[in-house]
């Protein structure tokens, strides 16, 4: 089936101090920056790789790239 976007799930590795970028729709990717605004053209550079390489089919002139962005933040509970 050709595909028609893809998924990217950037969640923060608060240990490494990193956004952490996968998806299901392409195999192989994994990639790291410290920011989202470094995430980004990395994932755009890896994805146009992958699609090569993993020969996927879209009848698409370009394939639409939505990156979610996770963090687990905390706010301090004032009854506390």
């Amino acid at each position: 089936m050709p595909i028609s976007s893809i998924i990217v799930r950037a969640t923060w590795d608060g240990e490494a101090e990193v956004w952490v970028a996968t998806t299901n729709d392409i195999d192989g990717l994994s990639i790291e920056a410290p920011t989202i605004e470094a995430l980004e053209p990395k994932v755009i550079a890896a994805l146009s790789d992958l699609i090569e390489l993993n020969g996927i089919d879209s009848d698409l002139a370009e394939i639409p790239v939505h990156i979610m962005a996770e963090q687990l933040l905390r706010v301090p509970n004032p009854s506390h």
